[in-house]
């Protein structure tokens, strides 16, 4: 048997164990091939002596609920894990567009042995991730699916654009790399052969998405090494190394994250830290440094420290007067 015969033979016994009882034209759809490939892979399924049986009432097709095949061995610890993750990251829309991850944990769920399904179904009640808000995803299941296409077919797309940075909507043509979800939204990084760079895309910015006929041949690096030093996900072209300095009430709960790969941390007797890293660009750090308001300092380079201190000089001024 080849492996893709393979592959649609365990998936047919995985789908089959849901206890959904799939019609020939719903698993010629789920499997993307034609009934007559459906029939065939049904008759291995006999030859190997599975357990099946094909329900007239419903016109579906059914495993029997004596036969167990368990899709693979997982400990207590590993299921919490993938169902935990699975689960609370699609099921409130924390990542949106992965629904088909709750389908598929909830399919390796009902497999489990007993003890263990009941063991998860009591911690992952009491297990809970929470992310912060995200972007409104609204009618962008059928881009996201464009786009997820065309970056496994290596196809180029065409569409128009909003651009908030050139302030205008465009025509553009783009070669998807990457498809990212990033804090809040979903990104397309590629090249833009209008611009004739590598740029980075807010899929929710995209109207009028269609596959183009022409394919290209992929990046040249990884994502990471694409993203280089950039602060969070914006790369700018130019380097800066920057020392700050937090005050003591705060300094412990920047110090215990990893905000960046290049970050040095230097404790202060006073309970500050100096905080040193070497970032792609000031626009990301500028405005997280904003959030901590007057418990930090730049101290270079001066560029960011100068943005900082007219940010602080507007601030004052917003506030000088009472509110209207």
């Amino acid at each position: 048997m080849d492996i893709s015969r393979l592959h649609r033979v365990l998936k047919i016994i995985t789908l089959l164990q849901t206890r959904h009882r799939y019609s020939p034209d719903e698993l010629s759809a789920e499997l993307e091939v034609s009934k007559r490939t459906i029939f065939r892979d049904l008759n291995m399924l006999e030859l190997a002596g599975i357990p099946f049986f094909f329900d007239r009432a419903t016109g579906g097709y059914e495993i029997h609920k004596t036969y167990f095949l368990p899709p693979v061995n997982l400990s207590v610890e590993e299921a919490l894990g993938l169902l935990a993750l699975a689960e609370q990251s699609a099921a409130d829309g924390a990542v949106p567009m992965l629904e088909g991850a709750l389908d598929a944990a909830r399919k390796i769920e009902s497999q489990l042995p007993l003890a263990i399904r009941a063991a998860v179904g009591q911690l992952s009640r009491r297990v809970v991730i929470r992310r912060g808000p995200v972007a409104r995803h609204d009618q962008l299941q059928a881009g996201y699916e464009l786009v997820r296409k065309a970056v496994a077919a290596r196809r180029a797309v065409t569409g128009r654009y909003i651009s908030f940075h050139e302030k205008k909507q465009l025509r553009v043509e783009v070669e998807p790399y990457w498809l990212v979800f990033h804090e809040r939204a979903w990104y397309c990084i590629g090249r833009s052969v209008e611009h004739g760079e590598v740029r980075t895309f807010k899929l929710g910015r995209f109207a009028g998405l269609e596959l183009s006929g022409r394919t290209f041949a992929g990046p040249k690096t990884t994502l990471e090494q694409y993203l280089g030093n950039a602060w969070r996900f914006m790369r700018e072209g130019k380097e800066y190394n920057v020392r700050l300095r937090f005050a003591a009430l705060v300094a412990a709960n920047v110090a215990e994250v990893n905000w960046h790969r290049t970050q040095k941390i230097v404790w202060q007797d006073d309970g500050s830290i100096y905080f040193d890293v070497k970032v792609d660009g000031l626009n990301e750090i500028y405005w997280w440094i904003l959030g901590y308001g007057d418990q930090v300092e730049v101290l270079q380079p001066e560029a960011l420290r100068k943005r900082v201190r007219e940010a602080a000089a507007r601030l004052v001024k917003l506030y000088e007067s009472d509110a209207p």
